[in-house]
Order: C-alpha cells, then sequence, then structure tokens
C-alpha cells in the first residue's frame, strides 16, 4: 500500500479500524490457504473472526462438508501458525456461474476444401488421405 493511502487510513479512527480489519482478514486468509489443502483454499474465503470462531464461505456444499470434517485439524495447524482460533464455523455461499458461449465453428473457404481435396488426390492410400478427404468435405 502506498505512503499517501497509509496516511489517509491512519488519518480517521474510523478507517484506521477498517485498515486494521482488512489486514486481519488478508492475514488469515493467507494462513488459511498455508495450511488447507489447494482444492479448498481455492475454493474458500475467510469471512472474518469472532470469539475464537473462524467463519469460512465455500463455494458448494461438498467443499463445505469437507471443510467441516477437517476443522479439528485445521484449527490446530492455525493455531500453530499463531492464530487465535478455537473453531471453525463453515457456510455455503453460491457464487453465480457465468455463461460461457461458444465461439462459432471454423469453417474451410472452398479454396482451402478444394486444395485439400487436391492434395488428398496426389496421396497413397493412408489415414491422412481418409482424413484430408473427410476435412474436404465438410
Amino acid at each position: 500500500m502506498t505512503q499517501r493511502l497509509k496516511s489517509l487510513m491512519n488519518s480517521s479512527s474510523q478507517l484506521r479500524e477498517l485498515l486494521n480489519a482488512v489486514q486481519s482478514l488478508t492475514e488469515l486468509q493467507h494462513h488459511f490457504n498455508q495450511v488447507a489443502p489447494a482444492y479448498l483454499s481455492a475454493h474458500c474465503q475467510v469471512l472474518g473472526l469472532r470469539q475464537g470462531t473462524l467463519s469460512i464461505a465455500a463455494s458448494n456444499g461438498t467443499l463445505a462438508a469437507k471443510l467441516r470434517q477437517l476443522a479439528p485439524e485445521l484449527v490446530t495447524k492455525l493455531q500453530d501458525k499463531g492464530c487465535e482460533v478455537s473453531g471453525i464455523r463453515v457456510k455455503v455461499q453460491v457464487s453465480y456461474a457465468v455463461v460461457k458461449t461458444r465461439p462459432a465453428p471454423r469453417l474451410l473457404s472452398n479454396t482451402a476444401k478444394n486444395q485439400l481435396h487436391a492434395l488428398s488426390d496426389n496421396l497413397p492410400e493412408s489415414p491422412l488421405k481418409f482424413a484430408l478427404e473427410k476435412f474436404s468435405k465438410s
């Protein structure tokens, strides 16, 4: 963070509290990413820490169930890292999937089809010849 932004954030007590909260969450997320398996940490986000209970959002129910199963082990590992965590609370927070549109299929021009067909005519019987013939007809 730049010095000017830090000085702005420290100028007000409310902004200072916000900065501290953000830094705390960032640090907790970093520690969680270190102790959790990669397949979990990639799809989970630390929401907060209240009275020793770490709240984590999982992107689906399966990951949430696995996270609940690993919670005691994760708590121990987080405590070893110096985090004051006594339990883990898991929420399922499904994000909306972005619908991907399929790109339009590329079509060969008639010239390209004719060239491929001419090439296949000059080849001996082989898998390549059959593939070029099929490709030139599509």
